[in-house]
């Protein structure tokens, strides 16, 4: 699954919508929309593209493998992506191959997987006849083998990730199978982004972390894997982080991994967005009433009454404990349970300090003597 449609109009925007939150985006193309529609409404945005979608570095094999399917007159085309359709085309013309793309294509069984690629196909001056049920290469699949593949010729518009799992069960039925793969994805050339994304992870300094494709799950676990602290990020996103997945495809891995992303009802960008803001606003925003004032904790930001302060990687997690015990005790093996980069009484206590000092009011957090700490409610 790749990025559905931009930011749509929400309801209730707000400009202080996600104030205090910070938020991971690991899409590479059209991240810029994410990122605005997330920064517009008050977010703090970490970006770290976990693939890079780049053109196929051998234009002369997408050339010969067009050259293929014009020759072949597929019965069926299988149109993918959007991104795909646009730039396949373009590569045919810039080969002096359009046109013949076109009158071949014009004569086969268009088959999209999902609107954006029905409104390239259409910006190619083609028709399709159906789109797929799901909006997954699977059942686009599915769909030609209702109708019955043997003896037929079907083209596939290949994107990123080739599921080679699908193009078996065309070939198993009888079908012959010809394909083009106008882009591919790729590691980017530089992971220290990527790195840093699973330390922010690990460390619970974000509230979520959106997906746009499954390969970026797959290269972000892979990145941490590699660092040594799979196990840990995947921990955190069944804890503080959220794992927003564009669909149920690019959520696969997730679920796979024990981690129970939210994904929209509708498998675009837009309603991504939404479900984010309001997931955030819905879940994650912790209130409590004290004797120093009604106190609000919206990601990293803390607010008491009219004052309000940011708070650093290890006093949030601190606190954020302190203000879920609703004023019980957390003793200091149970506050270094929330933290565990502090490894004795010592470090707890002088982490408690600097979170004192970071408040933006003071004797909210009370020392319970020879027991721990409390919020002061």
């Amino acid at each position: 699954m790749t990025d559905g449609d931009t930011d749509a109009p929400l309801i209730g925007f707000r400009a202080d919508q996600l104030r205090g939150f910070r938020i991971g985006v690991t899409s590479d193309r059209r991240s810029e929309d994410l990122i605005a529609a997330f920064e517009r409404r008050g977010a703090d945005v970490m970006h770290a593209p976990a693939i890079r979608i780049a053109a196929s570095d051998d234009d002369a094999q997408l050339t010969a493998d067009t050259l293929a399917i014009i020759a072949g007159r597929p019965d069926v085309l299988l149109a993918t992506t959007s991104y795909g359709v646009r730039r396949w085309f373009e590569a045919a013309d810039a080969a002096g191959i359009g046109h013949e793309l076109s009158e071949t294509l014009a004569q086969s069984r268009i088959l999209v997987r999902g609107p954006k690629a029905r409104g390239a196909v259409r910006a190619a001056g083609l028709d399709d006849s159906g789109m797929s049920d799901e909006e997954t290469t699977k059942s686009l699949v599915d769909h030609v083998l209702r109708d019955g593949a043997s003896g037929r010729v079907v083209a596939v518009q290949l994107h990123g990730f080739t599921d080679e799992g699908q193009l078996q069960r065309l070939r198993d039925s009888g079908a012959t199978v010809l394909t083009a793969a106008p882009y591919r994805w790729s590691l980017p050339a530089d992971s220290s982004r990527v790195l840093r994304l699973v330390d922010a992870i690990c460390a619970g300094s974000l509230d979520a972390v959106t997906f746009t494709s499954a390969p970026a799950v797959e290269a972000l676990f892979a990145a941490a894997d590699g660092a040594g602290r799979l196990d840990e990020l995947q921990a955190a996103f069944t804890g503080t982080v959220v794992a927003a997945a564009v669909g149920h495809v690019t959520a696969a891995p997730l679920v796979a991994a024990g981690i129970d992303p939210i994904v929209p009802p509708r498998y675009r960008m837009g309603a991504l967005i939404r479900l984010v803001c309001e997931h955030l606003e819905e879940n994650r925003i912790i209130r409590l009433a004290t004797k120093h004032g009604d106190i609000e904790l919206r990601g990293r930001l803390v607010r008491v009454g009219e004052s309000e302060a940011t708070l650093a990687p290890l006093s949030l997690a601190l606190f954020r404990a302190l203000v879920n015990a609703r004023g019980a005790v957390l003793s200091r093996a149970e506050l270094m349970a929330a933290q565990p980069d502090m490894q004795d009484d010592h470090a707890t206590d002088v982490a408690i300090s600097r979170l004192r000092q970071s408040l933006p009011v003071p004797g909210i957090v009370s020392t319970v003597i020879k027991r721990g700490y409390r919020i002061s409610v």
